[in-house]
């Protein structure tokens, strides 16, 4: 049987290792673009939209706008998630988890 302390303070060490990757993520920033650029959106790590930005010329058509802002977002989103699944593995790797445990 494995010493219990031992893995009570691996225990902690991750939990601060996870602690401290989630305030990185809140700070990082992920971009994505679409319709060449017309619509731009940034996302934190967290998953939080903390900016929009339109081309005043991508206006005319309200309705393609909306699904340029839409596909905007959902990208920016995605690629938040790949980082935060990123980070995570990072801080969760030697640990002999199944994969997939912690997503």
């Amino acid at each position: 049987m494995k010493d219990p302390m031992k893995m009570l303070r691996q225990v902690q060490q991750m939990q601060d290792r996870m602690a401290k990757a989630q305030k990185e993520l809140e700070d990082e920033t992920v971009e994505a673009t679409s319709g060449g650029g017309a619509v731009r959106v940034v996302a934190t790590g967290a998953q939080k939209v903390v900016s929009v930005q339109v081309d005043p010329g991508a206006t005319e058509d309200v309705e393609m706008l909306q699904d340029l802002i839409l596909a905007a977002i959902n990208e920016a989103l995605e690629k938040s998630r790949e980082l935060q699944a990123t980070k995570m593995q990072a801080v969760t790797s030697g640990l002999g988890l199944p994969p997939g445990l912690l997503q």
